[in-house]
């Protein structure tokens, strides 16, 4: 149901299964600090986009397990409106799914899951590469660094702080030194840049099967298997991208699983029963506390690219 005012745009979004808010757009979010969402004390959740027809605000407040009311301000509104039903993954379909027995606990646990598509491939794209073989709190850094500098002001009463993304051609634009102010190495800046300047062909994955809209993605040099499996769990809704390649994945679900640590190719083996929810699974096992490997030396010191 629609409810537009003067300056606002209102949704009331009722599902026909539990929807929890929080699990559903949490992966959207990039660090406590992330200038694009913001969880108020009031318990409502602020995300900022960039669509077509321009930026938006929303502010989405949980009515029941089932419904949630959705505000919108911005020449977005009308868009972001209309996309709600997929980015809160009405699309996610689960039947058939039957989680492993370490993961079933956390599944009965959740039952409002749902794997969100935000359609936006860079807005999922960037933060995927400045997440590339750094500590995730430098990728975090940089990313608020980069929109306070480059991004626009949240459209209507958006939370003090809070921004827009830029488009492809700002992201395009940034100098090298702004590049080097954020933390951010030259390989990876290199690849954003690269994705700018195809930004339009990227974008089209969003309307693809996720297998064809990953392959879109990885003909950008820079962009290999995990960055494009990061993307397609946000902007493509994909529940069987599995993030090959992550320091840390590969043997924690091998412990959740079997209790040692396993390599990619062991944990592609694990996961293969599961598929089309491989992703779900391993959401699933971190939800439910299982994906907690015992560390093995030393923890590497964060480099600081803007002292190179």
């Amino acid at each position: 149901m629609l409810t537009v005012h003067r300056e606002q745009l209102t949704v009331r979004h009722a599902s026909d299964r539990p929807l929890d808010l929080g699990l559903t757009l949490g992966p959207l979010r990039h660090g406590a600090g992330d200038p694009t969402f913001r969880t108020t004390p009031d318990g409502a959740v602020w995300r900022t986009s960039l669509l077509r027809t321009g930026p938006v605000t929303q502010r989405f407040t949980v009515a029941d397990e089932r419904t949630v009311v959705v505000q919108h301000w911005g020449p977005g509104a009308a868009e972001a409106a209309a996309q709600l039903p997929t980015l809160l993954g009405e699309d996610d379909d689960t039947s058939g799914f039957v989680p492993p027995l370490q993961a079933a606990d956390a599944h009965r646990r959740t039952p409002g899951l749902r794997m969100p598509r935000s359609e936006r491939v860079m807005e999922a794209l960037v933060p995927a590469v400045l997440e590339q073989k750094v500590q995730v709190v430098t990728a975090h850094r940089a990313w608020r660094w980069l929109l306070a500098r480059h991004g626009t002001p949240a459209p209507g009463p958006a939370p003090s702080g809070m921004r827009v993304v830029p488009d492809a051609r700002t992201w395009a634009a940034v100098p090298v030194w702004d590049w080097h102010r954020a933390g951010v190495d030259a390989t990876r800046a290199r690849t954003i840049v690269r994705c700018a300047r195809v930004a339009a062909r990227l974008e089209e994955a969003a309307a693809m099967p996720p297998a064809e809209g990953r392959a879109r993605l990885e003909t950008v040099p820079g962009i290999g298997v995990w960055t494009s499996a990061e993307v397609a769990q946000r902007a493509l809704g994909d529940a069987d991208a599995v993030s090959v390649g992550d320091f840390h994945l590969a043997g924690a679900v091998g412990w959740a699983l079997t209790g040692e640590r396993t390599d990619d190719a062991g944990m592609l083996r694990l996961l293969a029963p599961y598929a089309p929810h491989r992703h779900r699974v391993v959401r699933l096992l971190f939800l439910g506390g299982r994906a907690r490997a015992p560390r093995r030396g030393p923890k590497l010191p964060i480099p600081d690219y803007r002292a190179f």
